[in-house]
């Protein structure tokens, strides 16, 4: 179901077919935002887990933005507005216990929600640790500050080591604050949420999920 929060940031909430769950999620996108890809994704993590899920527009108002706009546009991003609607998001779940999970930009926002303390477990598909140069505005605040001041533990970081959005150095800053960090060999940015991309790898992808849904689940 298509709606607004209160923002006016469109929004798809999904129950699952036995009515709203105690436990909700909610999805933030990659850069290019809500899409058929992410209606069917919040359905069948509904559908599959017996969640309620919510997933939110990264540029509301802008959603006509090609991918080369919104990146040049990214430092524009204000992080209380985007992690207030996450928050806003969780609550329309109307789970008791409510996890995230992110993909890409969205993976970065869902590891600086760790700083809101709202979320319970935290799940980022290959999502920047650090804010990329082009991006670092003063309502951007960094990853990393956001897991010093939240519990970095309840972190899975799922990353590909041929993803130069997540460089070595600080796919190791972020295993020393104590989030949980899985790495594989040979994937690039973007192997698991989209198989359409070329970057797609089946198998990783695969476990990836298999991991994901175990870390999210209480």
């Amino acid at each position: 179901m298509r709606t607004e929060l209160s923002s006016g940031t469109a929004v798809e909430l999904v129950h699952p077919p036995s009515g709203p769950s105690v436990r909700g999620l909610v999805v933030i996108p990659d850069v290019m935002g809500m899409r058929p890809l992410f209606d069917r994704l919040v359905a069948r993590l509904a559908a599959e887990n017996n969640w309620s899920v919510a997933a939110f527009e990264l540029y509301p108002g802008r959603e006509h933005l090609e991918v080369a706009d919104r990146l040049a546009t990214a430092s524009e991003l204000d992080d209380d507005r985007v992690l207030g609607d996450a928050m806003a998001a969780a609550d329309l779940t109307g789970g008791g216990t409510v996890g995230v999970l992110g993909f890409c930009m969205g993976g970065m926002y869902t590891l600086k929600a760790v700083g809101t303390g709202r979320f319970d477990r935290h799940c980022s598909f290959y999502g920047m640790i650090r804010v990329p140069e082009a991006w670092q505005s003063p309502v951007q605040g960094e990853p990393l500050d956001a897991l010093t001041t939240g519990e970095a533990s309840s972190v899975l970081a799922i990353v590909g080591c041929d993803d130069k959005w997540t460089p070595p150095d600080e796919v190791s800053a972020l295993e020393a604050t104590g989030a949980t960090v899985v790495s594989y060999e040979g994937a690039d940015h973007g192997f698991v949420h989209d198989s359409s991309r070329p970057a797609h790898r089946a198998d990783d992808a695969a476990d990836a999920w298999s991991r994901a849904l175990a870390w999210l689940t209480p």
